[in-house]
């Protein structure tokens, strides 16, 4: 009896879609997601396989045209990329580290994205969240794995009044009603995007 092989593509969509909002939150476009773990020793292969320098400190961002690497502790990483990219990431890695030395999984189908923009944006995850938002302790290209009320979530300052929060599926509509409602104590400024 010969193999059969299997391939099964991941839906990626934001989790009930078309929900409405606070007009300074909207889900992330839909992309690539990976955990990717790999030893101190082999961070310059994957680096140089991948066209990005993950030696950087721990919380921060290593990003080019249509790639975030998250740098969340010593030897993990979130990868985020075009959707179009999945496949060459994986096999840039492949190429780059013949001893297998990684582990990339892909989480694509576990989580998804929330992007929260405009002037109180600090102020609204302050809500829920226990670290200091302030642009000096928390500058444009820091990222770090923390809590949003009650839900586990990555967060990525973007831009000085835009994040990016990574949160599972089924955490997201939780984490999109906490924040219509603690929009409600911030009124929309004309200019918010």
């Amino acid at each position: 009896m010969a193999d059969v092989a299997m391939t099964m593509t991941p839906v990626r969509r934001a989790p009930l879609d078309g929900l409405a909002g606070d007009p300074r939150a909207r889900w992330a476009v839909p992309m690539a997601r990976f955990s990717l773990r790999l030893p101190e020793a082999a961070i310059g292969a994957a680096s140089a396989s991948l066209g990005l320098d993950l030696a950087g400190p721990i919380n921060n961002v290593a990003e080019r045209e249509g790639c975030a690497i998250l740098r969340l502790g010593p030897d993990e990483w979130l990868v985020l990329a075009n959707d179009a990219d999945s496949a060459a990431i994986a096999a840039a890695l492949d190429r780059g580290m013949p001893d297998r030395r990684f582990s990339l999984v892909d989480i694509g189908h576990r989580q998804t994205g929330i992007v929260l923009d405009g002037a109180d944006a600090a102020d609204m995850l302050s809500a829920g969240c226990p670290l200091d938002l302030d642009l000096a302790a928390f500058p444009v290209g820091m990222a770090t794995r923390t809590i949003f009320a009650k839900a586990e979530i990555v967060l990525w300052r973007t831009a000085p009044t835009r994040f990016h929060i990574e949160v599972w599926g089924s955490f997201a509509p939780y984490v999109w009603a906490l924040l219509k409602e603690i929009g409600r104590e911030y009124p929309v400024m004309e200019n918010t995007p």
